[in-house]
């Protein structure tokens, strides 16, 4: 029989979800510090982007589209409309509401983007380009299989 502190261990290394986690605090840090200057963090800035992207962006649509529990992005977005950046506007019913980008908005997201770019290059060229390109196809066909929405 295998000690506790093994099968603890094998089990840690093996959990799909802890080591997704992982990898994900290590490159939010990354890209955290790199937007520092800009006054966002890579949460805010993903949000940012996301609204600046779609179409339409009500709650509905950006929480489906970033998979986000809907109280979580509305709890995200709240220091956004605090700080001026976005605008949350009554939709064509009384139950959704449209999301777009305010000028300040453009302005920190725009200023944002310069050090995105450079700390995407960082990261692409530490991966490697094939491994990084691998590693994007990988999360999209998971996000595919294993997506509630």
């Amino acid at each position: 029989m295998k000690s506790k502190s093994k099968l603890n261990s094998e089990f840690v290394a093996n959990c799909t979800c802890f080591n997704l986690r992982k990898a994900t605090r290590a490159i939010t840090k990354v890209f955290d510090d790199a937007l520092k200057p800009s006054g966002l963090y890579s949460t805010q800035f993903s949000l940012l982007a996301a609204i600046s992207v779609m179409d339409s962006a009500t709650i509905s649509n950006l929480s489906q589209a970033l998979i986000m529990d809907r109280t979580t992005l509305t709890r995200n977005l709240n220091p956004l409309q605090e700080n001026g950046w976005v605008e949350v506007s009554p939709g064509e019913d009384r139950r959704t509401k449209n999301l777009s980008l305010t000028k300040s908005g453009k302005k920190v997201l725009g200023k944002a983007m310069v050090p995105w770019k450079q700390t995407q290059k960082q990261i692409v060229e530490s991966l490697g380009k094939k491994r990084w390109e691998d590693l994007m196809g990988q999360l999209t066909f998971a996000v595919n299989k294993v997506n509630p929405y």
